[in-house]
């Protein structure tokens, strides 16, 4: 099955954007961590939290060999359910609970990404640059070209038009040297463990200067083998296009520091932090997972690598009193584990409102949209789903007025992943209705 034939199929499960008020998700794409569709739940009668426990644990052992388990009261602070919770468990893509919130707690829900133009020569009186123009990468996983974003993220994202524009806008009408591309924000490696970091078919091709999310373009059925240079020679088109004279062909190199201290010619900034949050939780987008946590090794470590960036989510997650052992940003790789009584405290300790959004809602969106469709947890439970190979998970909380719970539903061996999904359904439904 191709690219393209899995595309379709993801969107024929029925995952749409979600609302505008919150911008607009990716459609989903080739993911293990796919949208899953389980039967619609009557509403019951609503349960005891004395007797509720027996029930969840039984639930948690649907469709696997190995849950883990753990209910905690956010209000009482008491734990209402817990089993083999403190045992490690892979996350499959739980794993971007812990890059997500790390994200919006080290950087902050406003923080952007810049991809900046340099001049590194003279710009005379009539508009004539005597030197390389430099397209420098920020590391956005946003970039790209209009009409892709406009079909992968309904429009929302930095488009190289616009920074085309500006770049006219400063007044330059020729280049005599090159357009040059420049990744090295970030390391030289496309991809993570998983794929012995090259690009698979589950992550784009990685990149300081990413293009249209690591795609050739809009029909999302392959992927740029070098996103810097196809940003650069599509930049170099968009310039022309606005008549500013471009003749000689495009290079990738490191942006000289005179440049960058004084050559800036423009920049444009991405959507803030919140916005990348639910653009990689709402519908499991590894690839904004991996960008994500790249980002985190560059700001906080100065080194662009997916080691760095498991290194300050380790150390973030600590010190909420949590703990994770996370190889990538994404959890594809079935090395990311933590148990569900960290991922309760982790979920306990980064309750803010743009983390809460950024998660699927049960029977409304993402990756949950048609699960627990007419249960209590509908509409009610926030939560993030994972799915890889022997691997099923459901992490996130339950908000009900003045009743808030945040839960963790690891489970692995698994055997029967509808049986998975049926179990988790119905512990999100019981903790609804306490």
């Amino acid at each position: 099955m191709n690219l393209k034939t899995v595309f379709l199929a993801a969107m024929l499960l029925g995952t749409l954007p979600v609302g505008s008020s919150l911008a607009a998700t990716p459609k989903p794409l080739p993911n293990p961590d796919r949208p899953a569709v389980t039967p619609r739940m009557a509403q019951g009668a609503a349960v005891s939290s004395s007797n509720v426990c027996p029930a969840m644990k039984r639930l948690a052992g649907f469709g696997n060999s190995a849950p883990g388990l753990r209910v905690k009261n956010l209000t009482s602070g008491k734990t209402i359910c817990s089993l083999h919770s403190r045992s490690k468990r892979v996350l499959a893509s739980n794993t971007k609970i812990f890059t997500t919130s790390t994200t919006l707690g080290r950087l902050g829900p406003n923080h952007r990404y810049r991809t900046r133009v340099f001049a590194s020569g003279r710009l005379s009186r009539k508009g004539v640059l005597r030197g390389n123009l430099y397209l420098k990468g920020g590391g956005d996983p946003s970039f790209g070209q209009r009409r892709f974003l406009n079909a992968y993220s309904g429009g929302e994202g930095a488009s190289v038009e616009k920074l085309a524009y500006k770049v006219r806008k400063a007044g330059i009408k020729r280049i005599t040297g090159r357009v040059i591309g420049d990744e090295t924000v970030f390391d030289s490696r496309r991809g993570v463990p998983d794929s012995g970091y090259a690009t698979s078919p589950y992550v784009g091709p990685l990149s300081g200067l990413s293009f249209n999310a690591g795609y050739t373009g809009t029909s999302f059925n392959s992927f740029s083998s070098n996103p810097a240079r196809l940003a650069s020679q599509v930049m170099a088109r968009e310039l022309r296009k606005r008549g500013i004279n471009v003749r000689r062909s495009i290079s990738l190199k490191k942006t000289p520091k005179k440049a960058m201290k004084h050559g800036l010619v423009a920049r444009l900034a991405s959507p803030n932090m919140a916005w990348m949050a639910r653009m990689t939780n709402k519908d499991s987008n590894n690839f904004y997972a991996e960008m994500l946590l790249k980002n985190l090794g560059a700001k906080i470590r100065n080194s662009g690598s997916t080691r760095a960036g498991t290194i300050v989510t380790e150390r973030y997650a600590r010190s909420l009193g949590s703990s994770i052992h996370q190889v990538d940003g994404s959890g594809l790789t079935s090395t990311n584990r933590a148990s569900a009584a960290d991922t309760v405290k982790m979920l306990a300790r980064v309750r803010t409102g743009p983390f809460v959004k950024s998660l699927p809602v049960a029977g409304r969106d993402g990756t949950l949209r048609n699960r627990m469709r007419g249960s209590a947890a509908q509409g009610n439970c926030h939560a993030k789903t994972g799915t890889i190979s022997g691997v099923s998970a459901l992490s996130g909380y339950c908000l009900n007025g003045k009743r808030k719970y945040a839960f963790s539903i690891l489970m692995n061996g698994v055997r029967d992943l509808n049986a998975a999904h049926r179990g988790q359904d119905k512990i999100a439904d019981l903790i609804a209705k306490l």
